[in-house]
């Protein structure tokens, strides 16, 4: 073999695309703590419920096919879906979590020379997958820690070629009605595609997390996941819905074995087991109230929240980070979210009634060693 160094010729080094060393390697929530066997983990938005007994049925039955491929077509799972939430399967992709459709989606849809807005406090994937794909992430001021259309809107220009959208937020856990959405829309140049991040919709009583703006809309997408309230966050499901024309668009660049038999099988029997998500959704509701006023009647800010976690905001960075460590130390994880624009504050997730009032306890304890 022929050795470049012996003909005096330079030899370039291997770099990666523009943009991609601009993206910062994503941290997700912890889950241990040194010198502790029992951790109250609350960093991640996880369901305290975990998974349906269907669902874990379902998992448990695959386990003898495992040397089989799986579907190519997902239609299975599409069809599940299309029958609960009310949509047409052949307008449905399925990924590897949402996460997965939005990088589809940028992938195909945005590159070199193109602008993909987000909002200041929205989901960290954003810009990392518009750089991935060589756009330029641009983000836009959000008022109170809520969207701010008009802001979104004055930020489009003849480069932008997708606006990603979380509602609820995250990790706010506001959201903007359904009016603010329409307006939105309607606003957007029609080579414009919507992405209307849907992650905590089944936490929003009677919200269709977008369907009926991408249903007769040529722009629109929504996308959801069934790692939250379905509890299936270990197996890394999502999918997304809108046009047919967008939806084979993406399906071209989507490796055909992106999700294994398990993955299909299993969040199937948790999509059809409406009981076990009603229950994890009473469990939230009822419990996000419950924690947002217990902080409050502490003297700490929070929003109402429309998701399955609070965003806790205390008076400086000092004090959160202060915070944080005391719950740290009594066996008790929250997010700290100084990345997402809020170096004050605490994301908590909304755990059984037992979480809620360890939490509240611990920070009750807190601000009085701090008095």
């Amino acid at each position: 073999m022929r050795d470049f160094r012996e003909t005096g010729q330079m030899t370039q080094k291997i770099e990666p695309q523009p943009g991609i060393m601009e993206i910062a390697l994503y941290q997700g929530g912890e889950s241990r703590i040194a010198g502790r066997d029992t951790v109250l983990k609350l960093s991640s938005n996880e369901n305290p419920l975990g998974a349906s007994e269907a669902a874990k049925a379902a998992f448990r039955a695959t386990a003898d096919h495992l040397h089989r491929y799986p579907s190519t077509d997902h239609a299975g799972l599409r069809a599940a879906i299309g029958e609960v939430h009310g949509l047409d399967p052949d307008r449905i992709i399925c990924g590897a979590g949402s996460d997965e459709v939005f990088t589809f989606l940028t992938q195909a849809y945005a590159g070199p020379g193109d602008e993909v807005i987000h909002t200041e406090h929205g989901f960290s994937l954003y810009p990392i997958v518009a750089r991935a794909a060589g756009a330029t992430p641009v983000e836009v001021p959000e008022r109170d820690r809520r969207v701010d259309v008009d802001a979104i809107l004055a930020a489009v220009t003849g480069r932008t070629r997708i606006v990603f959208l979380a509602n609820p937020g995250n990790p706010t856990s506001t959201m903007i009605g359904e009016p603010e959405l329409l307006r939105l829309a309607d606003g957007l140049p029609e080579n414009v595609l919507l992405v209307l991040d849907g992650a905590y919709a089944e936490y929003v009583d009677g919200y269709d997390g977008g369907a009926a703006l991408a249903t007769p809309r040529e722009n629109v997408v929504m996308t959801r996941t069934f790692s939250k309230l379905y509890g299936l966050g270990g197996l890394r499901v999502g999918w997304g819905y809108g046009p047919r024309g967008i939806i084979d668009v993406l399906n071209r660049v989507r490796a055909p074995f992106n999700l294994s038999g398990t993955q299909l099988a299993t969040a199937e029997a948790a999509v059809r087991d409406r009981d076990w998500a009603q229950a994890a959704f009473k469990l939230a509701a009822e419990m996000r109230v419950y924690l947002v006023q217990g902080l409050r009647a502490l003297g700490i800010a929070c929003d109402e929240s429309f998701a399955n976690f609070v965003l806790a905001r205390f008076a400086d960075r000092q004090e959160a980070e202060a915070a944080e460590a005391f719950l740290r130390d009594s066996g008790i994880l929250v997010r700290k979210v100084a990345g997402y624009g809020f170096p004050q504050g605490l994301r908590i997730t909304v755990g059984t009634r037992q979480d809620c009032d360890l939490v509240i306890a611990s920070l009750k304890a807190f601000r009085e060693r701090a008095a």
